[in-house]
């Protein structure tokens, strides 16, 4: 399969209140609020892991999940979400999703990705009304219960679906088609009361990373065919699916307060910038405004409540780092992962 590098991976954070964790070896570790890290690791090298950094002491904890559990979650941790006092890991490589407690990072279960033998290749994971949704590159989206773990069934998109996005009661689905001949060039619509398929909106070549804005307008990261079609960031308006295209390249694409943040994707700037909503015109070319160095934007995600933004910087092929920015692009803090791809955020209050 072909591990996305550069679209929407980023790093996972858990903002978190007090509670109380207990290690493998029986030590009672109290967590204050702070910021847990999901790292990819390397495809097939069965090293993704959890590094959580306490806001109070300024001291990051690499292999959390490890420490808590005894054992890692697996190879290639694509993606995360909390979501009803779980987490939910996507692990890529090792075909299933963990799931954990949200306030104790202690395993509940996992759930089954290998069908026939054969791994679907989990890639992103949202939530909506006690399901969770997972696509998967075997062309389907899955319905999972929360309560039971189960999964209900699977909804038939495009080629090699990537990256979701919810807007009301509709679930956008981007098929890449990235390892498929020829690529696909569409966003599947799946209302998300029946759980069926209403339509595809044809976007460009190879569409990943995709957001929503407060109106309904839709953005998606076309990377092309790494040869003869180049990058684009395109928009769907809302009701219309009128298509405004740029010729520009993003890897992760993030929305808010009326702004897009992009990453620069595979063959762009190591740089977050910030672009218009509404006509995809560079707004700022380097977020950043204190001059701290990003050497690989591989994740990115936004507090929504503070406009903090943070940065999983994949500084180099054994080590990575989160630097988070203020809403002005001025540094807060930076921790040391300890692993390798930072790559999915997410937020969560207690």
């Amino acid at each position: 399969m072909k591990q996305i590098k550069f679209s929407l991976l980023a790093i996972a954070l858990i903002v978190v209140a007090v509670s109380c964790k207990k290690t493998n070896n029986g030590t009672a570790v109290k967590i204050t609020s702070g910021v847990f890290e999901l790292n990819q690791g390397g495809f097939g090298s069965n090293n993704s892991s959890l590094t959580y950094f306490d806001f109070g002491t300024g001291i990051a904890s690499p292999f959390y999940f490890e420490s808590v559990n005894g054992f890692g979650f697996g190879d290639t941790g694509d993606d995360a979400i909390i979501y009803g006092g779980k987490m939910y890991i996507v692990v890529n490589g090792s075909g299933y999703v963990r799931v954990a407690s949200a306030t104790t990072a202690q395993s509940i279960d996992s759930i089954s990705f290998i069908n026939a033998g054969v791994n679907r290749n989990p890639q992103n994971i949202v939530a909506y009304k006690n399901k969770v949704f997972v696509s998967s590159f075997d062309g389907t989206v899955a319905v999972i219960d929360t309560t039971s773990l189960a999964i209900e069934q699977f909804i038939v998109v495009g080629l090699n679906p990537a990256q979701m996005a919810i807007y009301g009661t509709n679930l956008y689905v981007s098929n890449s088609g990235g390892i498929s001949p020829g690529y696909d060039s569409t966003v599947s619509v799946i209302d998300l009361n029946t759980h069926i398929q209403t339509g595809k909106i044809v976007v460009g070549t190879n569409p990943g990373s995709i957001a929503v804005d407060n109106s309904g307008n839709l953005f998606v990261s076309c990377t092309g065919n790494y040869s003869n079609i180049g990058s684009t960031i395109v928009k769907v308006a809302a009701g219309t699916n009128a298509l405004t295209i740029s010729d520009d390249t993003a890897g992760i694409i993030r929305y808010y307060n009326n702004n897009l943040y992009v990453t620069g994707g595979y063959n762009g700037i190591a740089k977050v910038r910030v672009l218009s909503t509404t006509d995809l015109s560079v707004v700022k070319s380097n977020f950043v405004a204190d001059g701290t160095p990003v050497i690989f934007p591989y994740g990115l995600d936004i507090d929504n409540a503070t406009g903090d933004v943070y940065v999983g910087d994949a500084v180099s092929a054994s080590d990575g780092e989160v630097e988070c920015f203020d809403k002005n692009g001025n540094k807060k803090f930076t921790f040391n992962t300890s692993s390798i791809y930072p790559i999915k955020t997410m937020l969560i209050q207690h």
